[in-house]
């Protein structure tokens, strides 16, 4: 039973690659002849192709199909006018299928990373935390190493039972964002994926007074100098807030921290698993991941600094915000319908992704 399926396996395959070559022969064969003779072949297959939609029967796509399509999309940007089989967004979510693939296959090839914990030792330190409630995880870490176990600090912290915050301890944090909201900022990254399935890291800083992004960048190998460096272009002339909130990711090392306070900005670290600490950054990426990056297929840096380019214009001076009583960063005032004949007209932004609308007067 086996090698009958491995035989039907091999014979799709090689009818797949047979029908690829067929239609690339049919495609250079197309360049010879007349426009009158192309016309009227489109003319039929479109025809066939309507028919076959009409009837309901849904087409077997393959995977050569399927990449196909992904890289008409990069090349071609009509694409979309031809497409009728399959929706637009399917093609989107074909691309995201095959990133996850991507890395899945490499993080199972490679088999690298952190070796994982015995369960002895993490029995051990829940035990530890269980019999010396104040104990943290510097002492905790401290006594393992005494007892001949290896590993970090950071192992210790990530397998502590959580504990729970004080009563007040959200509270205490809410009335300091809401007190000193014009003084801070907060920066972040976020990840994009990018149609050959390399990863960039996008780092942003966004003030909580406005909602406003001072600064983005975007890069494919980040670190501690590069991101200095952001902070340098972030905070010009003495322009710094007075404190700057971000998680306790690596890259935010001794050296940013310094950095920072050379700035003469305090330096406000969110708590470990804490992300609603920073969550205006928090919300800005997943606006930025529902109203753009889940929308397109970013080619390269270059394409995804422009798009970011031409929503953050978008976020500044149309997108309206709930925190901000639904108005913009940027202040957008009320245009009032003229006087006469009048119609509302959709401004297209970040490339007809999102609209903003206004009165015009009739012609």
């Amino acid at each position: 039973m086996r090698t009958i399926d491995v035989v039907g396996a091999l014979a799709n395959h090689h009818l797949i690659m047979l029908r690829a070559i067929a239609l690339l022969l049919g495609t250079l064969r197309s360049g010879c002849r007349s426009r009158t003779d192309l016309l009227f072949e489109n003319l039929a297959l479109r025809q066939q192709l309507a028919v076959f939609v009409q009837s309901g029967r849904r087409p077997c796509i393959a995977t050569a199909d399927r990449w196909l399509w992904i890289v008409l999309r990069r090349r071609w940007s009509r694409w979309s006018d031809v497409l009728i089989f399959v929706q637009p967004e399917t093609v989107i979510r074909w691309h995201r299928a095959g990133f996850r693939r991507y890395w899945t296959w490499r993080s199972h090839r490679r088999r690298r990373g952190r070796p994982p914990v015995d369960g002895e030792v993490r029995a051990l330190i829940r035990r530890m935390a269980k019999e010396n409630p104040t104990w943290g995880a510097p002492r905790i870490h401290s006594e393992l190493r005494l007892l001949g176990f290896a590993g970090s600090e950071r192992t210790v912290s990530r397998d502590l039972p959580r504990r729970p915050s004080p009563p007040d301890a959200v509270q205490r944090w809410a009335t300091f964002l809401r007190n000193h909201k014009d003084a801070i900022a907060a920066m972040d990254f976020f990840v994009v994926p990018t149609v050959s399935f390399r990863v960039l890291y996008v780092w942003f800083a966004i003030e909580h007074g406005r909602r406003r992004i001072l600064h983005f960048d975007v890069t494919d190998r980040p670190g501690a100098a590069w991101v200095v460096q952001q902070l340098r272009e972030t905070f010009p002339f003495e322009t710094a807030r007075r404190y700057l909130i971000f998680d306790r990711d690596t890259i935010f090392s001794a050296r940013v921290v310094a950095a920072v306070q050379s700035f003469g900005i305090e330096p406000t670290r969110t708590r470990f698993r804490s992300p609603w600490q920073n969550g205006i950054a928090e919300r800005w990426i997943g606006s930025v991941r529902r109203e753009l990056i889940g929308q397109v297929v970013v080619c390269n840096e270059r394409h995804l600094r422009r798009l970011l380019r031409d929503y953050v214009a978008y976020y500044h001076e149309d997108r309206t915000h709930l925190g901000l009583e639904k108005g913009t960063p940027a202040e957008r005032p009320v245009t009032r319908r003229p006087e006469g004949d009048a119609r509302v007209v959709a401004l297209p932004r970040v490339g007809g992704l999102h609209h903003r609308y206004e009165w015009r007067a009739a012609a």
